[in-house]
C-alpha cells in the first residue's frame, strides 16, 4: 500500500467519550497518543472528525481532543457508515481514513470494515485504539489483518504526512513525538 499523504488522509476518532474511556485499558496513554496525532493532523492540513456513540448515555468526546476536531458526528450503530448522514459529511477526495479510538474490536473495527465496503481505504492506527481488555484489542488487530487492511502507528502516520524534514510543520510535529 502506498505511503500516506496529508492531502488524501482523514483522521476519524471513534467514540473517545468521557463515559467509556475510564473503562479502557491504559486509557490515559491512549488519549495522549490520540491527541498528539490529532494535533499533527491539524498542523498538516488533515481533517479530524470524531464520532460519538449514544452521547446522551456515554458522554461527549474527551475535552482534550475537542480543540483538534473539525466535526463531531453522532451515531447509534456500532458501524458509523450505517448512519444516513455519516458518509455525506466526510470530505471528498480523502480516501485514506485513519481510524483511532474505542473500542477497537467493536466500533472501530466495524466502522473500518464498513468504510472498506464503501470504497474507502481504512488505516488502523494500532497504538491509538483501545479496548477494555488487551485481548480484545489484539483480536481487532488480527481481524483487521485477516481483511488485508493496513495498520500503522501514530508516529508512522505523522512522518509520512510530513514527507520531508524541510516541511514547515516539521519542528512542531517533532515536538509532539519527543
Amino acid at each position: 500500500m502506498p505511503v500516506l499523504t496529508a492531502h488524501q488522509s482523514l483522521v476519524l476518532i471513534v467514540d473517545m467519550q468521557t463515559g467509556l474511556l475510564p473503562a479502557i485499558a491504559d486509557h490515559a496513554a491512549l488519549l495522549d497518543r490520540a491527541g498528539k496525532l490529532a494535533q499533527a493532523a491539524r498542523l498538516l492540513g488533515v481533517p479530524v472528525f470524531a464520532t460519538e456513540h449514544w452521547a446522551d448515555k456515554i458522554g461527549p468526546t474527551d475535552r482534550s481532543l475537542t480543540p483538534h476536531l473539525d466535526q463531531v458526528l453522532h451515531k447509534k450503530h456500532f458501524d458509523a457508515t450505517r448512519e444516513v448522514d455519516f458518509l455525506p459529511a466526510l470530505p471528498v477526495g480523502r480516501p485514506r481514513v485513519l481510524l483511532l479510538g474505542t473500542e477497537a474490536h467493536i466500533c472501530v473495527l466495524q466502522t473500518g470494515l464498513g468504510l472498506k465496503e464503501r470504497g474507502y481505504e481504512p488505516v488502523l492506527v494500532g497504538d491509538c485504539v483501545g479496548s477494555r481488555r488487551h485481548e480484545d484489542r489484539q483480536a481487532a488487530w488480527d481481524r483487521w489483518a485477516q481483511h488485508g487492511l493496513e495498520r500503522v502507528s501514530a508516529e508512522m502516520a505523522m512522518f509520512e504526512w510530513l514527507e520531508i524534514p524541510s516541511n514547515p510543520a516539521f519542528r512542531q510535529v517533532l515536538a509532539l513525538v519527543k
